[in-house]
């Protein structure tokens, strides 16, 4: 479910600013991020070839709108202060270059994701929750991990191609979506899936039919939105703690 229609430019840019400076303190909440291994972006509604992010140095738990700035497309600061978390640029730009759908991007190191890409295996249908990414993610299988240039970003973003979610080899989870609340919810879905399946070393999939059933009646309403709001009321409360 897309963004609405009847709000102005400048009203989609405070809400998307708004639910990428809750994305962190979200995953903050899941004690993610304590090094600064991550990053959200927001598309402009404007000014698309440009992303909203955070500015380096900002603990995930105190984010607030005002510590985000905007990255233009040769990684120059547009709006803002501060400085641009580099790693970001090359990881977000040439994705939400090569994705005109998508408004956002999210990737952070977890506890899960991270050791569940080191053994470069796609997610199967072992749970509920893993049919949300049934044949709709991919595998960045290269050893660049380091991630140095926006060349490197390009080859995340051919390997993503249009799904919603992608495994970075010995790296870790990324998702992307049409909405900032979306893309942070499903991230934390991902997470949950890797977990399992680090966890459930002999599971059983269910079959494709069954999957396939599972991710329309789990997708159709925004699965990851749920996730963000049900996560903001239990670890944030009132969202407008992050505006200034």
């Amino acid at each position: 479910m897309t963004e609405s229609k009847t709000r102005s430019a400048a009203e989609i840019r405070e809400r998307r600013k708004r639910d990428v400076a809750l994305g962190y303190r979200i995953l903050a909440a899941q004690r993610w991020g304590d090094l600064g291994d991550g990053h959200i972006s927001a598309r402009d509604p404007e000014r698309e070839a440009c992303f909203w992010t955070l500015r380096y140095g900002v603990s995930y738990h105190a984010v607030r709108v005002s510590d985000l700035v905007l990255v233009g497309p040769d990684g120059e600061l547009v709006e803002g202060e501060g400085i641009i978390n580099t790693a970001a640029y090359y990881i977000h730009h040439p994705i939400l270059a090569a994705r005109p759908d998508a408004i956002s991007a999210t990737h952070v190191h977890t506890g899960w994701g991270t050791p569940f890409s080191a053994e470069v295996r796609p997610i199967e249908p072992i749970t509920q929750e893993s049919c949300i990414f049934f044949e709709d993610h991919a595998i960045f299988d290269d050893e660049e991990v380091q991630v140095q240039s926006v060349e490197a970003g390009a080859r995340i973003a051919k390997a993503l191609g249009q799904n919603r979610a992608i495994i970075l080899r010995n790296h870790g989870l990324l998702t992307v979506a049409n909405r900032v609340d979306e893309c942070v919810g499903s991230f934390v879905h991902m997470e949950r899936v890797a977990e399992a399946h680090m966890k459930a070393r002999n599971a059983v999939p269910i079959s494709p039919e069954g999957a396939r059933f599972a991710q329309k009646d789990l997708t159709r309403f925004g699965a990851g939105r749920v996730a963000f709001r049900s996560l903001v009321t239990r670890h944030i409360g009132d969202p407008s703690i992050v505006l200034d």
